[in-house]
């Protein structure tokens, strides 16, 4: 299993590295170093964890490509964390973002072009696609308001939600247009964060942007809540099967059961 912290280190190894060509190129400060790194360091740790859970003794492709966007993620949010204020400076924050934003059509395709797809790797993608958000709606938020972080927030406190009351865990069924949804925050809060639109368009674009996240979420909700007396019935006749990932498909994905390796997904 030397493959499985190989895998992790290396991640750990190149996060380091982008780290030092930020802090030669911006100010990241002691505080973007720290953040950086401990996010490096949990998520090599989390990578770990997962691959040894699934049985898995290497990353795939697909995954390799999720994990380099994950890296990109660690820089942004060493640019944030040290620019507090909404004061990252935007030359690097940018470009950063862009990219992740960008790969993130690739590993899809690099999972269904080689047949590896698992609840392990579309997790994953998953979890660096949220974690983007968060940092940027944090980033905009002291230039546009605090009603920014819903943006961010939202999911996390979908599944929050999942986990208090027992009707959310039931599994949605798959609509393209939650997919829609969810690219849009990451190019609008991309657009807002590059400064290339007056403070009024931009608070307007991501508003909308906003409101289109609170109508998919909504409209999960009241599906998992029209749908509750049949998950209720499963869970009082067989409290073993009992889902323990809850949210369904776009918004918390269960990790595998079976060895596979990570460098499966489920198909975008």
């Amino acid at each position: 299993m030397s493959t499985v912290r190989n895998g992790p280190l290396v991640g750990l190894i190149v996060q380091f590295v982008l780290l030092a060509g930020l802090a030669g190129t911006t100010e990241i400060g002691v505080s973007g170093w720290l953040a950086g790194l401990a996010y490096g360091v949990a998520l090599g740790g989390l990578l770990r964890h997962g691959l040894r859970a699934v049985g898995a003794d290497r990353l795939g492709p697909a995954d390799r490509v999720t994990l380099a966007r994950a890296l990109l993620v660690g820089g942004v949010l060493a640019l944030v964390v040290s620019g507090r204020g909404g004061t990252a400076p935007v030359a690097a924050l940018v470009p950063l973002t862009a990219v992740a934003l960008a790969l993130d059509a690739v590993d899809g395709r690099v999972a269904r072009r080689t047949g590896t797809t698992s609840a392990l790797g579309a997790r994953f993608d998953m979890e660096v696609d949220a974690f983007l958000i968060l940092l940027l709606s944090v980033h905009l938020a002291p230039s546009l308001g605090g009603w920014v972080l819903a943006i961010g927030g939202m999911r996390y406190a979908f599944v929050a939600a999942s986990r208090l009351l027992p009707w959310m865990r039931g599994t949605l069924p798959a609509r393209h247009w939650r997919k829609v949804v969810a690219a849009t925050q990451g190019v609008v809060l991309l657009v807002a964060a590059g400064g290339v639109l007056p403070p009024v368009a931009a608070t307007a674009l991501v508003a909308g942007a906003l409101a289109l996240l609170v109508e998919s979420f909504g409209r999960d909700v009241v599906w998992l809540w029209r749908h509750r007396p049949a998950v209720a019935a499963v869970e009082a006749v067989h409290p073993s099967r009992r889902p323990r990932s809850a949210p369904l498909a776009a918004r918390q994905q269960p990790l595998a059961t079976r060895p596979a390796p990570l460098a499966t997904r489920q198909p975008v």
